[in-house]
C-alpha cells in the first residue's frame, strides 16, 4: 500500500487541491453547495498555501516500485499525488486569541481513506501549531460527521459547545459541534 507524507502546501497546488475539494464534497463535512464547473481557484486571499499542510502519496518499494517517485518531506512537493489536506489558522485576528489554532477545513481522497491520512494530518496540524506558539487548538465538525467525531476524540479533541439545528444540509436539520484540546507539551 503506498504511504504519504506531509509538507506544506505551495502555490502550484491550487489544481489539485481544487480537484480534491470536488471529489470529496458531500453533505457529511460541507456547508457550502456542490462546486460546480467552471471551479474556482483553491487558493485566494483568505485561503493561501501557507494555511495549508498538504499530505501527497509516496510508493516505496514495497508497492512494487522503485521508491524513487517519493520525495521525502523536505524536498517540497513534486511527489505524488495530493491525498488530502488540513488548514489551520488563527481563529481571529485578536491578539488575545493568538494563542489558538483552528482547523479549518480536513479533506482526504476517497481512494487514500482508511490508511492513516487523516490521523498522520491532525497530528502535523497540532505539530505545527505548537511550532507556531499555540497552547490550543480547536475546530467545528457537524454533528452527523461520526467519523470525522471519532478520529478527532481519539486524538484528544473534546466536545466544548454544540450549535443545535445550526445548518439545513440533505433536506434535515444538523448540529454545528465545537471541539477543542489542549497542546501543552505535557498532554502528547
Amino acid at each position: 500500500m503506498p504511504e504519504s507524507h506531509i509538507r506544506p502546501a505551495l502555490l502550484a497546488d491550487d489544481a489539485s487541491l481544487t480537484a480534491l475539494d470536488v471529489e470529496t464534497w458531500s453533505t457529511l463535512h460541507a456547508v457550502t453547495p456542490r462546486p460546480l464547473p467552471p471551479y474556482d481557484s483553491f487558493f485566494d486571499s483568505n485561503h493561501r498555501p501557507q494555511d495549508y499542510l498538504v499530505a501527497e502519496e509516496v510508493a516505496t518499494p514495497q508497492d512494487g516500485h522503485d521508491g524513487e517517485t517519493g520525495v521525502p518531506p523536505s524536498a517540497g512537493g513534486a511527489g505524488g499525488p495530493v491525498i488530502g489536506y488540513i488548514r489551520l489558522v488563527p481563529p481571529t485576528s485578536l491578539a488575545s486569541n493568538q494563542h489558538v489554532r483552528q482547523i479549518q477545513g480536513l479533506a482526504v481522497s476517497p481512494k487514500a481513506r482508511g490508511r492513516g491520512v487523516a490521523r498522520a494530518l491532525l497530528r502535523a496540524a497540532c505539530r505545527q501549531a505548537r511550532e507556531q506558539g499555540a497552547v490550543r487548538i480547536t475546530l467545528r465538525v457537524l454533528g452527523h460527521n461520526t467519523p470525522a467525531r471519532a478520529l478527532y476524540e481519539s486524538e484528544g479533541f473534546t466536545v466544548e459547545g454544540l450549535l443545535p439545528e445550526e445548518f439545513f444540509l440533505g433536506g434535515r436539520y444538523v448540529d454545528d459541534v465545537f471541539m477543542g484540546r489542549t497542546l501543552r507539551s505535557d498532554t502528547a
